[in-house]
């Protein structure tokens, strides 16, 4: 997966072979009315099975899940009331998330087959690492067949492309894999300048925190505009619309020189504490700590002051990484997050990071999680 993989194995030579390939791209047209494409809105939910509410599960891969991507959906869905939301793992045992955190799924998607044979209404496909898993693939595949609409978030595009889902359809992703996404897959029509794009039964978005428009998008499908605003305005934003501009995500030298520095200067590489507890927000945590954990000189790690798993406002399970106290633990512990709106969380954490270790870092963070920026 293209996105872990710009963040977990990045070296110096990498860098500067992106630099002299990335820096001489040319930059994409504006892009153009949304009225222009039907296929960028999400149809309304139609009941199936006489379920009262749609079922939609978020699933992950043991190994290695996109945190932000899996938590994102999986929060701002619950929070809406509007569908039953179920977060699963394709094995039993806890999923270790990127770039940081560990969360115990409720469900494997065997257990899942077996409480609801007809299927979900839809099935959220974070970013995983390992995209060509046969147990993920054929169990998406499976749930598509069964008539669920499937949302690839991120690089979760690969896994629904490895499935063979894409063919004939629209699609985007994340803006590090796009051009390895056209050569590999030349049966469906890439599209720029598109922050999430419906295509049919088929949604897919581009880069990380597109989980958030998409996510409030498929709430204004099942439970109405007004459904929509409200739980937009418990995230800290105003607009969901698909409206994005690719040119702006792309690697510059500033970045490159911030990563390449941050990753040599081993000896101030720092662990940030979050501390966790019962009832936080499961988006909020997850906005702060992917953040963190993106700089190259610092790393999230969850905090509690007890062994036990922490249950989220949304009934998600976080297995601590540290206890309260605890020796390990480098560099600081961030203030409780409780109350804190998720998106204000991210924004906070950019002008900390920039303050810390410097706007360019900050900037590469954003660029990772293709969070559009003033």
């Amino acid at each position: 997966m293209r996105s872990l993989r710009l963040i977990a194995a990045l070296t110096l030579i990498v860098i500067v072979i992106a630099t002299i390939g990335l820096a001489t791209s040319s930059p994409d047209q504006s892009p153009p009315s949304l009225d222009s494409d039907n296929a960028i809105v999400i149809p309304p939910y139609v009941p199936r099975f006489g379920r009262s509410r749609p079922i939609v599960a978020v699933v992950g891969e043991n190994t290695f899940t996109e945190l932000t991507n899996y938590v994102v959906p999986y929060g701002v869905l619950h929070e809406s009331g509007v569908a039953e939301v179920v977060a699963l793992a394709t094995k039993a045992g806890p999923i270790q998330m990127f770039p940081a955190l560990k969360i115990r799924p409720q469900s494997t998607v065997a257990e899942f087959d077996s409480r609801f044979p007809e299927g979900a209404d839809y099935v959220i496909v974070p970013a995983v690492h390992r995209t060509g898993d046969a147990a993920l693939l054929n169990w998406v595949t499976s749930q598509a067949a069964k008539g669920a609409t499937i949302v690839g978030v991120c690089d979760g595009v690969w896994v629904v492309a490895n499935a063979g889902l894409l063919k004939g359809h629209k699609a985007v992703g994340h803006w590090y894999s796009f051009d390895d996404l056209e050569k590999k897959f030349p049966e469906t029509a890439w599209v720029r300048n598109r922050r999430y794009l419906a295509d049919g039964k088929i949604v897919t978005t581009t880069g990380v925190t597109a989980s958030i428009p998409v996510s409030l998008a498929l709430v204004e499908a099942i439970g109405g505009h007004e459904r929509a605003v409200s739980v937009a305005r418990a995230v800290g934003v105003t607009d969901w619309s698909a409206t994005h501009r690719s040119a702006d995500f792309k690697l510059r030298t500033s970045h490159m020189y911030a990563a390449a520095t941050n990753w040599v200067s081993f000896w101030s590489h720092e662990e940030i504490g979050v501390p966790i507890l019962n009832g936080m927000n499961e988006v909020t945590l997850a906005l702060a700590a992917d953040a963190y954990s993106r700089t190259y000189r610092s790393n999230a790690v969850s905090i509690s002051s007890s062994a036990a798993d922490v249950h989220t406002r949304g009934g998600l399970l976080i297995v601590p990484d540290r206890l309260a106290g605890d020796s390990k633990t480098t560099g600081r512990t961030l203030k409780r997050l409780d109350d804190t709106k998720p998106v204000a969380a991210l924004d906070a954490a950019l002008r900390d990071i920039a303050d810390r270790y410097g706007r360019s870092t900050s900037a590469f963070v954003a660029l990772q999680m293709e969070y559009p920026q003033p």
